[in-house]
């Protein structure tokens, strides 16, 4: 299992869960700044160059071919938030 954090929240939740379970985790840059990345060498964590939002269809798809790209048939737990009410 992979997991494929959106927001800062979504990764620390995730950290939490792989820290548990040694899985690899995922994120955009908007979920980590490159500096706290770098901090993190060795735990883990991937992180793309690249915004992700929830909103965007196709940036999510192609974030979720390339972690198949590297870690072929697993699942991938995509982070969701609830529908904000309008």
């Amino acid at each position: 299992m992979v997991f494929l954090a959106i927001t800062p929240e979504g990764l620390q939740q995730a950290l939490i869960a792989a820290e548990k379970t040694g899985q690899p985790v995922w994120c955009g840059s908007n979920a980590i700044s490159q500096e706290a990345f770098s901090a993190m060498a060795g735990s883990g964590l991937s992180r793309f160059d690249y915004a992700l939002d929830p909103k965007d269809t196709d940036t999510l798809a192609g974030a979720l071919d390339t972690i198949a790209q590297h870690h072929p048939a697993s699942i991938v737990w995509l982070e969701t938030a609830p529908a904000a009410d309008d």
